[in-house]
């Protein structure tokens, strides 16, 4: 088995950025979900609330992040440390942020039509990952839950032989993607290593809405969930994908072997 996709979101779900090696620390792949576009009382916005964000297209560069959409586009700088702060929430955690400039909110409330403001998690931030599932206080971006997420293309594969029309893996936006396994080998991995680092595998990751949104288009499309629930449906929720935890940071590269450690 060996990695074959690395990506990053660095605006909580707007577009992803494919690379060819990541460096993690310890809020997951560096540059990944440390932006976070949110209502006017602080609460996160995702595709659930407007499938527009998946086109939003997202560039870094020193010292800030390019959105575009279209024609139009805007430049925001990494919030200094003495920038205003916002205490906002994603899920049940409530944690400070940085304001990105204010026209950097206007902007993004013109694109999805709705009053946004633009945040960024600064260094000191402390979000924990629930201690169910995290064995030594490990933190996480602005990510739903755990710094990572892992996929199979074969399951993508499976997946694909049961639709009219075949999806790209990007309707699941997984951070890894690793092929020449079996189809959904990875709900039975409990520790894996990957290159020279090793990873924990959390939970299962139960899907919403979002993979029924194509992400060049965002129009919807309900097939993608109505098939998953035909048979990847436990205990209620639909599963595609593994959540990943790791108490030790490295760089993950394409083509880096992967080995099932339990």
């Amino acid at each position: 088995m060996q990695l074959s996709g690395i990506t990053i979101y660095p605006v909580k779900s707007c577009a992803g950025i494919n690379l060819d090696s990541v460096t993690l620390d310890r809020f997951g792949p560096v540059g990944d979900r440390r932006w976070l576009v949110v209502d006017e009382r602080g609460r996160f916005l995702s595709q659930r609330d407007s499938a527009r964000m998946a086109l939003i297209r997202v560039e870094l560069v020193q010292g800030a992040i390019r959105l575009s959409l279209g024609s139009t586009s805007i430049q925001a700088a990494i919030p200094g440390t003495d920038a205003p702060e916002l205490r906002v929430s994603v899920w049940a955690d409530s944690v400070r942020a940085l304001l990105a400039e204010s026209r950097a909110g206007e902007w993004l409330s013109e694109q999805l039509g709705r009053p946004c403001r633009l945040v960024y998690m600064p260094d000191t931030c402390q979000r924990l990952v629930d201690g169910v599932y995290a064995r030594d206080g490990e933190t996480v971006s602005f990510a739903d839950g755990f710094p990572l997420l892992i996929i199979s293309q074969a399951s993508l594969d499976d997946l694909n032989s049961r639709l009219d029309k075949p999806v790209p893996m990007d309707r699941f936006r997984p951070n890894l993607v690793v092929s020449g396994c079996d189809r959904f080998a990875e709900d039975g991995w409990r520790r894996i290593r990957i290159g020279d680092v090793e990873l924990d595998i959390a939970k299962p990751c139960s899907r919403c809405v979002i993979p029924s949104i194509d992400q060049a288009t965002a129009q919807r499309d309900g097939q993608i969930n109505r098939v998953l629930a035909s048979f990847r449906r436990v205990n209620g929720q639909v599963i595609f994908g593994q959540n990943l935890l790791y108490q030790r940071g490295g760089t993950l590269s394409l083509g880096d072997s992967v080995e099932v450690l339990d």
